[in-house]
């Protein structure tokens, strides 16, 4: 009996050094990123390099992401937030500042897409993407084609249109067709665009989507689908026969950008990670899977003549200039979620 004690205790005394000495528990990098924004090849890359286990989760717009970090409790590493949304955490103290000594890729990042306005110096965040949002539609059953938002309004497309789930986004068009600013902090113009939204419910097909709507128009369940670009150039790369259009009036600009979210407990291997993402051939080969376009000089380079030439991703000047980037709207959210809610209630 002694000596079968004893031989128990020798065995967990050695499976104890061994978890101690050589069974140490990996070291692991938590990235919050949009639905399929990332070729996951990378994620197996990047872990085969460092050594470091990345455990990743998604998001479908900037205000549930934000909320989720607001509200603590989660321990994200890498964020990748859009334009407006990085200025109003960077004013409420939730973004870590960058060491760049540990980013030397930053080099490639085409000056375009350096120092804006949201984040003037880069001091918190590193540019990922960039693209427009607009419509893409099915020319084989819109014979006359999209040139207009006020085009999201006829009748004879009932049932037909899908508008993305995303508020700053889907009241872009009600704005604009009223020839108001995307950016509007007057409520009477607010509510006006509302009221355009909760008129035109009645044509949408089936309500508001989110990353279904791809497949959805894909599928035939619709023929006219308010997106971004990238979302587009995923839907062409599948049937190019669709079309994508940034209608006449203008529309948004947006840019996603790699963040640290303040109190990041592995600020050293996030910024490995958004140096590894920022080198060109990962760059264009991130690129290539989802479809958006690049802020990175040289992964534009090595991208196929084809895809540099490709107006979804890489619209003319003309164009960029009619589009606004959105702005934080600071206190005056509030109405705006106000608003939003009322149209997805009616």
């Amino acid at each position: 009996m002694k000596k079968s004690v004893l031989l128990i205790f020798s065995i967990l005394m050695a499976v104890t050094l061994l978890v101690s000495c050589g069974g140490k528990e990996k070291e692991k990098l938590y990235v919050f990123n949009w639905g399929d924004y990332i070729d996951t090849e990378l994620i197996t890359k990047f872990e085969e390099e460092t050594g470091i286990e990345i455990v990743y989760e998604e998001f479908s717009t900037n205000e549930e992401m934000y909320l989720k970090i607001k509200n603590g409790g989660s321990n994200y590493d890498i964020i990748i937030p859009s334009d407006y949304m990085i200025s109003k955490m960077i004013k409420e103290g939730m973004l870590e500042e960058l060491n760049y000594d540990n980013i030397s890729n930053f080099k490639f990042i085409d000056e375009k897409f350096r120092d804006l306005p949201f984040d003037p110096n880069n001091k918190y965040s590193v540019p990922y993407t960039w693209g427009t949002l607009g419509v893409v539609y099915n020319p084989e059953v819109i014979k006359e084609g999209i040139t207009s938002w006020e085009d999201l309004w006829k009748e004879e497309y009932k049932n037909e249109i899908l508008m993305v789930d995303s508020m700053r986004d889907a009241l872009v068009p009600a704005l604009i067709k009223l020839g108001y600013s995307e950016n509007t902090t007057d409520l009477k113009e607010l509510e006006a665009a509302r009221d355009e939204l909760v008129r035109q419910m009645k044509l949408v097909n089936p309500i508001y989507v989110g990353d279904q709507g791809k497949t959805m128009l894909l599928q035939g369940e619709g023929s006219i689908f308010l997106t971004w670009s990238g979302e587009a150039g995923q839907i062409q790369a599948n049937d190019d026969k669709f079309v994508y259009v940034i209608p006449k009036e203008g529309s948004n600009k947006w840019f996603d950008n790699m963040c640290i979210p303040k109190g990041a407990q592995n600020k050293e291997a996030a910024e490995k990670f958004i140096d590894f993402m920022t080198r060109p051939e990962v760059a264009a080969q991130n690129i290539e899977y989802i479809e958006y376009s690049t802020p990175n000089k040289e992964a534009f380079k090595l991208l196929s003549e084809e895809v540099q030439n490709n107006k979804t991703s890489y619209p003319d000047d003309e164009i960029l200039e009619k589009c606004e980037v959105f702005i934080d709207l600071g206190d005056f959210v509030e109405e705006y979620n106000r608003v939003w809610t009322e149209v997805k209630v009616k």
